[in-house]
């Protein structure tokens, strides 16, 4: 089995994360680090006990014939420039969320990596955690039945206290409630209920509490999704809100329902008065370190070994997700239904 080497574009917060879980992975390693910032050779192969050479000159780092995948961990209105230039030197890619920070940045990554040929893994990791890895399974199986109606919610204050917040209250870095974090909910919602969705209509708004006051764009934000299929969906996302970590999840179907770890199934004959608990670790954290990366950059690094796509999180399943993102932003900018 071929061992990967792999490079970060970016030495911040989530990089440590990126970094830890692939060399965790059992085929893939960190050999190389850009940064704006000066690093040193030495320090940094200590603290990750491999050997790993710094940079700043990314054309000189993507030069390396060595090197076979780029992490993208710069800031987002980075992505663009840093994702298109990996693959264009023929590096497979993983971006870190949001792919960008416009849909038009985002169509051109996909036309850069298109055309490459390389392979992409986008961070919408939750759909690797063990929440979403069990929801979906119980979908698949068919114990909720058909389902009409979902709602996954965002609920993280990402105040003065959280180590993005120096850059993440830009609208020209964070963009939205939406794009910053509570893409997640959205992406999980589309995993859970279909992706053809065919009107979006969204509402935002933004917290009068002094921790929140520096962000320049609304914080607060509710989505409605409407599906082709007739379903109907919710997303909130809540960056300002003063309360532990919560990723709501509640789906209704035709043979029962899902809430969070609980669920009640018509189809097991399960009692209707009381939930049933599934044993599984819920999203219960904002912290990079606790996101299940290894499992997804394990499957990426996989999929890479055996000349196939990503499952789950290529670049085809993570546009429909920015997508809709982009729509419900435009609806809540412009108060009107957006149509995809």
């Amino acid at each position: 089995m071929k061992k990967y080497n792999v490079g970060i574009i970016g030495y911040g917060w989530v990089a440590t994360a990126h970094i830890d879980a692939i060399n965790a992975s059992s085929n893939a390693q960190v050999t190389a680090v850009y940064s704006s910032r000066p690093l040193n050779d030495l320090k940094l192969s200590q603290k990750w006990g491999t050997p790993v050479e710094t940079y700043n000159d990314l054309n000189l780092m993507l030069s390396d014939k060595n090197l076979d995948i780029v992490s993208v961990c710069s800031y987002p209105y980075q992505h663009k420039e840093h994702a298109i230039a990996a693959a264009q030197a023929g590096k497979h890619v993983i971006i870190e969320k949001p792919l960008a920070l416009s849909w038009s940045d985002c169509l051109d990554i996909r036309a850069a990596v298109d055309k490459a040929g390389v392979k992409t893994c986008i961070c919408f990791e939750c759909r690797f955690s063990s929440q979403f890895l069990s929801t979906k399974a119980v979908i698949d199986e068919g114990l909720l039945g058909d389902l009409h109606y979902g709602e996954i919610d965002y609920y993280h204050g990402i105040g003065p206290w959280y180590s993005p917040f120096r850059w993440n209250i830009r609208k020209d870095a964070g963009g939205s409630s939406l794009l910053t974090a509570g893409c997640h909910a959205m992406d999980a919602l589309l995993l859970c209920m279909g992706s053809d969705v065919e009107e979006v209509t969204s509402y935002d708004t933004k917290s009068k509490s002094d921790f929140f006051e520096p962000y320049e764009y609304a914080t607060s934000s509710v989505t409605i999704l409407k599906f082709r299929s007739g379903r109907i969906g919710k997303c909130a996302a809540i960056v300002d809100c003063l309360q532990p970590y919560y990723f709501h999840t509640h789906l209704c179907g035709s043979q029962g329902s899902l809430l969070d770890n609980k669920f009640h199934s018509m189809k097991l004959g399960t009692n209707r008065n009381e939930w049933s608990t599934l044993a599984m670790k819920m999203l219960d954290s904002g912290d990079v370190s606790d996101h299940p990366y290894q499992k997804q950059f394990q499957a990426f690094f996989d999929a890479v070994e055996n000349n196939v796509e990503m499952p789950l999180t290529s670049i085809n399943d993570a546009i429909k997700t920015h997508e809709i993102i982009f729509a419900a932003d435009e609806s809540a900018n412009t108060g009107k239904a957006i149509r995809l």
